[in-house]
């Protein structure tokens, strides 16, 4: 971030302008005086700087009302690319994508978090360049990456915090180890927060107030509350996997404390218990396909973890009032008896107020939720007005 802010860039009105074209839509000179009010040299002087630095690209003529069809302009996605990460305990998956948060290459893989940073970061750094080959374009295109982690992270400088689940991540400065690498800044988010991210933008932009739910091998909430991403005074908010369950309160969880709801209904916990009644299981993925095949106890488990997120859910709908909940993760893949358990709780346990309009479901963006968070993550602060700003004024700097 601190990269992409060193250029302290003097208002131009060419980034203001440039949020009016982030919709895509084609738009002449013209119709750019009429909406900004400035003069038309003004204008021209703005769109063809945006135009220099390939924000911007012609997009044919309007219709003629006669004389000369007028040239229109339009936001140009394919300008830059960028590398969406997300990492959770056992898995990674990375993305490229343009500018308006269309895939054009992925990658899905097997990598345990806990095997440490420099192994995680190198696989990361190495097969995001080979990704972006994939892609067509070559590293020089690519503008930003974004990060998701499964733990808590500080993120004005990227670095988790104690993460319960990522030994010898602590502290660790990964914008750094993977800027050198890439030649692009990085921005890391909790992988909730991303996914959160991820899903509203993608599939419910004009939803004001919404719960994303993951549910894994942990379990966590990301806020979107007036339409933003709220984190909290230290990065915390949304730890619903750690709250007391109150009928759990001899279960020990991996944070030190009894009760956590991530003990009695993440993945992990599932699997150790359909393990005591002679399952051989050994991951969420394994519960989910138990579940599919028609095992009754993996069922009936899954059904009882969504009752107890559910409880606790319960108090988050009489605390934030969301409108929609969304349930992601690898545990979200096992059907309707997750989501069914939870409503159960949720409906009966909130005031009819709170829940007469809420509306509980899967997330629609499936796997990618997380890889297309953190791109619009990265995507929102490279297309700001000030960073749009800051790209014009090295762009001039440079031609001239």
């Amino acid at each position: 971030m601190e990269e992409l802010l060193k250029f302290a860039p003097r208002p131009t009105g060419a980034g203001e302008m440039f949020q009016l074209m982030r919709d895509g839509a084609p738009r002449t000179r013209t119709a750019l005086v009429q909406v900004t009010g400035h003069s038309r040299s003004t204008v021209a002087a703005r769109l063809d700087s945006l135009v220099a630095t390939g924000l911007i690209a012609p997009a044919g003529e309007a219709t003629s009302t006669g004389g000369r069809p007028p040239s229109t302009y339009a936001f140009n996605p394919d300008a830059r690319v960028i590398l969406g990460v997300d990492l959770g305990a056992t898995h990674a998956r990375l993305a490229v994508t343009d500018l308006a948060s269309t895939v054009l290459a992925e990658l899905d893989a097997p990598l345990a978090i806990a095997d440490g940073p420099d192994r995680v970061l190198d696989w990361v750094a190495e097969n995001g360049e080979k990704l972006v080959a994939s892609a067509g374009r070559p590293l020089a295109d690519l503008a930003g990456v974004g990060v998701g982690l499964p733990g808590p992270v500080d993120h004005a400088n990227g670095r988790p915090v104690n993460p319960p689940i990522m030994p010898g991540w602590d502290g660790v400065d990964v914008p750094h180890a993977l800027e050198g690498r890439l030649g692009a800044q990085v921005l890391v988010d909790n992988d909730v927060n991303i996914m959160a991210l991820g899903e509203h933008r993608i599939s419910y932009p004009a939803e004001r107030d919404l719960l994303f739910v993951k549910v894994a091998t942990g379990i966590g909430a990301g806020i979107i509350m007036d339409g933003a991403l709220r984190r909290g005074a230290q990065g915390a908010a949304g730890d619903l996997g750690h709250v007391a369950v109150p009928h759990a309160t001899d279960i020990p969880c991996r944070c030190g404390n009894t009760g956590c709801l991530e003990a009695v209904a993440g993945g992990h916990a599932l699997a150790a218990a359909l393990r005591t009644l002679g399952t051989q299981v050994g991951t969420s993925a394994d519960v989910v396909a138990l579940v599919r095949a028609g095992d009754v106890p993996a069922t009936q488990a899954v059904r009882q973890a969504g009752r107890d997120i559910g409880a606790v859910l319960a108090a988050s709908v009489s605390l934030l009032n969301p409108a929609r909940i969304v349930i992601g993760g690898v545990l979200a893949e096992a059907g309707e008896h997750l989501i069914a358990g939870i409503r159960e709780t949720v409906y009966q346990r909130s005031l009819p107020l709170a829940t007469q309009h809420l509306r509980i479901m899967t997330a629609t963006t499936g796997a990618r939720a997380g890889v297309l968070g953190a791109g619009v993550m990265v995507i929102d602060q490279l297309l700001s007005a000030a960073s749009v700003d800051a790209l014009v004024e090295r762009t001039l700097q440079e031609d001239a």
